[in-house]
């Protein structure tokens, strides 16, 4: 384990793969301890709360260690695996030093190395299901494959300093999630004693601070009540056999904050308009056979892009943010046009970078990009960041429209429903005609009613007279 400290060994810590995530899950590991590894090899792959993503080594060497199994949860910043970038072979005993407490760890790890490739969002090796350990008590160090990591051990003595309340002149150190656990228990973190590394408050800090304030006049009496209060619900809290319960995590557990968020947040208002799109179904099969769009995707959400876009150009407030700390109205002269997905790890928005500036044969081929990434659970943290205004396809489903939720940070999102052949006013006679009906919801704090509705009726415009792409644009 001293040779962890060496000169010669690299820790290659967790990076952030995304804009502010905190933690990522490692799905699988390509190399094992004793491997070479080369400057740029892809070494693992992770999942954040946003896409799977795959993790290149920054040097070359000999792999030591690797420090967590397949399965686990690891905060950003922390080290994962170790590299002998001297250029020596490792000894024997480096790689599996005898460790009673972890001895069955490399175990599930060599079984999870000969697994076949899966999508992201079905099964991951048996050890997948292990919980992220838990953080070790004081003068603990956990070990795994034979490492613990060097950074740990000067951590904690750190409580000393921490004996009584944080200091009031400062922001407590915690995570959001910890931050609405005290909220939730009525916990002022200014009081509770941090035991994390670095200072920083764990959820177990927080029910240490609240266990005491009911049982405080008969502590003797009420201590041994917390133990029956957490095991007796969890083995009989539901029927197992007619029951099964997910943990909440990744795309679910980020697309859950970001829908709860937004909906508290921003004041949504959700208007309608059914449109007669026979004209635009028939462009459609002409699209198809054009030779300009040979091999590209031609569907009807191809011209309902555009037709929003359209709408955009001629009505730009509606591109546009609420900037709360600020008190600004962010308009943004650039479309970055998002388009929702239903993949096997979740719904995601990835986006289409500069929408508003391609033609249509570029915004055909960019949306079968972004299709076919989506569905290969491919799609990287930087193509759903950026995103300006979103369309959701819930016709697809056979759904005739939705009341959509904003996607956060955006000003609108277009709704559309199943295109259905239905009884129709057409020249003054009723006739069968291709219908479908539109939802545009938008943020009432920076979009009033006439900005939403000329929105909105510029797309069914659009739809209903497709000659209008050329005569608007």
């Amino acid at each position: 384990m001293t040779t962890m400290t060496n000169a010669s060994v690299r820790e290659f810590k967790m990076p952030d793969v995304g804009e502010g995530l905190t933690e990522a899950e490692i799905l699988k590991w390509y190399v094992q301890p004793g491997d070479t590894v080369t400057d740029g090899q892809v070494v693992c792959e992770v999942e954040t709360a946003k896409a799977a993503v795959e993790l290149p080594i920054p040097y070359d060497g000999v792999v030591r260690a690797l420090h967590f199994p397949e399965g686990t949860t690891v905060d950003v910043g922390t080290s994962i695996i170790a590299v002998d970038v001297s250029g020596g072979a490792a000894p024997a005993e480096e790689a599996a030093p005898p460790a009673p407490d972890t001895a069955a760890e490399p175990e599930p790890e060599s079984k999870g190395s000969g697994r076949q490739p899966v999508l992201v969002g079905y099964g991951v090796a048996t050890s997948s299901t292990r919980r992220r350990p838990r953080k070790p008590a004081a003068g603990a160090q956990p070990e795994l494959n034979g490492h613990t990591p060097a950074p740990a051990a000067p951590v904690e003595p750190a409580p000393a300093p921490a004996a009584g309340p944080v200091d009031g002149g400062q922001r407590p150190l915690a995570k959001p999630p910890v931050r609405k656990l005290a909220k939730d228990l009525g916990v002022d973190l200014t009081t509770v004693v941090p035991t994390g590394p670095d200072g920083i408050i764990t959820r177990d800090d927080v029910h240490a601070a609240a266990r005491p304030k009911a049982p405080e006049p008969q502590a003797p009496a009420t201590t041994p009540a917390p133990a029956p209060a957490q095991a007796a619900p969890a083995p009989v809290a539901y029927d197992t056999a007619r029951e099964t319960r997910v943990p909440v995590k990744g795309v679910r557990k980020a697309t859950a904050a970001a829908m709860v968020g937004s909906a508290f947040t921003a004041p949504h208002v959700t208007e309608f308009v059914t449109v007669d799109v026979t004209r635009t179904m028939k462009l459609v099969e002409e699209l198809k056979q054009d030779k300009e769009f040979a091999g590209l995707r031609v569907n009807p959400l191809l011209l309902i892009a555009k037709a929003l876009l359209v709408a955009i150009r001629r009505n730009p407030e509606i591109n546009a943010s609420w900037d709360e700390a600020a008190q600004e109205i962010v308009l943004k002269h650039y479309v970055n046009l998002g388009i929702a997905a239903a993949t096997p790890r979740g719904l995601i928005v990835p986006n289409i970078k500069d929408a508003h500036a391609k033609t249509l044969p570029q915004l055909a081929e960019s949306l079968g990009e972004l299709v076919s990434t989506a569905r290969e659970g491919k799609t990287s943290p930087s193509a759903m960041q950026g995103g300006t205004v979103t369309i959701t396809n819930v016709g697809v489903f056979g759904v005739d429209t939705g009341t959509p939720i904003l996607n956060p940070g955006e000003s609108a999102i277009l709704a559309v429903g199943a295109i259905k052949l239905q009884p129709w006013v057409h020249k003054g006679k009723v006739k069968p005609r291709q219908v479908t009906t539109l939802a545009l919801s938008f943020d009432h704090r920076l979009v009033d009613g006439e900005l939403g509705s000329k929105v909105l009726a510029d797309v069914a415009a659009v739809l209903e007279q497709p000659k209008r792409l050329i005569t608007w644009a």
